[in-house]
């Protein structure tokens, strides 16, 4: 690994984290944030659904811009709102202020993650591709299943404000890191998408209501109801500019999302088992502290402790499953990570109905945690190997929103289930409907194994990759350069410049 590629990962990775923080750092703080602004609990639900509106509505369109003016300009655009917004959080006194800094906090981070999948898929050459994207994807897991711990020991030994204000330092060390260390990248001025071509505006707001319609239904069915007029109309009006997006991503020019993307085996089945796999796990997560506080007895801080056994797997198996996923290829290690994942949250929801203590559920934790870690890092080599080096940005969108997709649809499901199962009257209520709904994600994760099995086999690695001769990034060229080596592996091209073998 080269000086540049280890700054690339490092910047990438510290960016990452702190966007899966904040996504479920403030979820065991909510009680100590609502009686300190002395609101109600439906204004509260909107801390953290602000968040997710912004952050998944606006990765396509980050995206898009990053291809277009520049990844590390934009990039650093999206870590300065951020950082900004975070600052904003802080020094909130109203529950109105808090949310509309959320909202701009998720606009930074829509910028940020899907550029940070971008670069890092840019650096590295396939062959080293799968152990970068392992110590990644172990750090943002590490930071996503950490965050009810990190928030229940900063709101029960600091103040909740603390939650954003770390932000600050990092956000401000990364913006230097990246101007000082890192180059600029963007797509070849050669291809359809690049410094020259116009900004698809069309499919920038097409894209935009499409997803907020869905999403709005999503995050706003249990609350009004899934039937409602709000959600229902909600939902049409997301499907209708969803379908009315395709349409025109398949007549335009320089289309945002190219849709034959989605005609290769490697990016659908890698997207579909991304969705499934984090799903499952935000279904674990937003159940799994309730049964901690609520069946067990413990506190915010001492919930959040006991997450450590499935943390933990997430920075010891992510890198390991990244470096194998170069040797074996994606599609034994994300079929198997899948099923353990099924397997541990099986186990947990059996152990659930029969009142189990907490170490006899130890070992599932441990388990559904080596699940996700092994799967995530090959998954995502998978999407990003699966289309040319110019295209990697515009993939990384698609991938980066499709998974916030998941999670708010696993959110959404489980907690419907659980409502329809069980309730917070009593313990034995609230455990019905918790092995309920940790069964759904059981379901989820079995689904996502079984679409991981179309993904392409391993086939030889080449001399050169999709990053091409020009090598790693660092050098503008190593991700917008449009020229391949000869066919290799998973993300290689043939000479004439067709799409990834491996993909097909």
């Amino acid at each position: 690994m080269t000086a540049a590629q280890r700054w690339v990962l490092t910047l990438t990775s510290l960016a990452a984290f702190m966007i899966a923080l904040d996504g479920t750092i403030v979820t065991t703080a909510l009680t100590t944030i609502r009686k300190s602004l002395n609101t109600s609990v439906e204004a509260l639900e909107w801390t953290v659904s602000a968040y997710i509106l912004t952050f998944a509505v606006l990765m396509l369109t980050g995206s898009a811009l990053g291809d277009r003016f520049g990844r590390r300009k934009v990039f650093v655009g999206g870590l300065t709102l951020f950082t900004a917004a975070s600052a904003a959080c802080g020094l909130s006194s109203t529950v109105a202020e808090l949310i509309a800094a959320r909202a701009v906090q998720g606009v930074g981070a829509a910028v940020i993650m899907p550029l940070a999948i971008a670069q890092l898929g840019a650096a590295f050459p396939p062959q080293e591709r799968g152990r970068a994207m392992g110590v990644s994807a172990g750090i943002i897991g590490l930071a996503t299943a950490g965050g009810p711990f990190v928030g229940g020991v900063v709101a029960q030994g600091l103040a909740w404000q603390w939650l954003f204000w770390v932000n600050v330092p990092v956000g401000v060390l990364v913006i230097a890191g990246v101007l000082l260390k890192m180059s600029e990248t963007h797509q070849h001025p050669g291809q359809p998408q690049g410094p020259r071509a116009r900004l698809d505006l069309v499919g920038v707001l097409l894209t935009t209501g499409g997803v907020l319609g869905l999403v709005w239904a999503l995050v706003r069915g249990n609350d009004a109801g899934w039937l409602s007029p709000e959600t229902l109309g909600a939902a049409a009006i997301g499907v209708v500019l969803t379908v009315a997006f395709v349409f025109w991503e398949l007549r335009v020019p320089a289309p945002m999302v190219p849709m034959h993307f989605f005609t290769h085996r490697a990016f659908s089945a890698g997207n579909v088992a991304s969705f499934t796999m984090t799903g499952a796990m935000y279904a674990q997560l937003y159940f799994l502290a309730q049964y901690y506080q609520t069946v067990l007895h413990y506190g915010p801080f001492g919930a959040g402790v006991r997450m450590m056994p499935f943390s933990a797997t997430l920075l010891v198996f992510g890198p390991l499953s990244g470096r194998l996923a170069d040797r074996l290829g994606e599609r034994r290690l994300v079929s198997t990570g899948l099923a353990v994942q099924s397997l541990g949250l099986v186990a947990i929801a059996l152990l659930a109905d029969h009142h189990a203590a907490y170490l006899a559920m130890v070992p599932a934790l441990v388990l559904s945690g080596a699940g996700v870690s092994t799967g995530i890092p090959p998954t995502q080599k998978a999407v990003v190997s699966a289309v040319q080096p110019h295209q990697i940005g515009q993939a990384s969108g698609v991938f980066s929103m499709l998974r916030q997709f998941g999670a708010l649809f696993g959110t959404a499901v489980s907690v419907a289930v659980f409502a329809a199962s069980g309730s917070y009257a009593s313990v034995q209520r609230f455990t019905d409907g918790f092995t309920a709904a940790i069964s759904v994600g059981a379901a989820l994760a079995a689904v996502g194994a079984v679409a991981a099995l179309l993904l392409p086999r391993l086939r030889g690695t080449g001399p050169a990759g999709p990053a091409g001769p020009a090598g790693p990034a660092g050098s503008a060229g190593s991700a917008g350069s449009a020229t391949t080596g000869s066919s290799g592996t998973s993300g290689s091209t043939e000479p004439s410049g067709r799409e990834p073998i491996a993909a097909r």
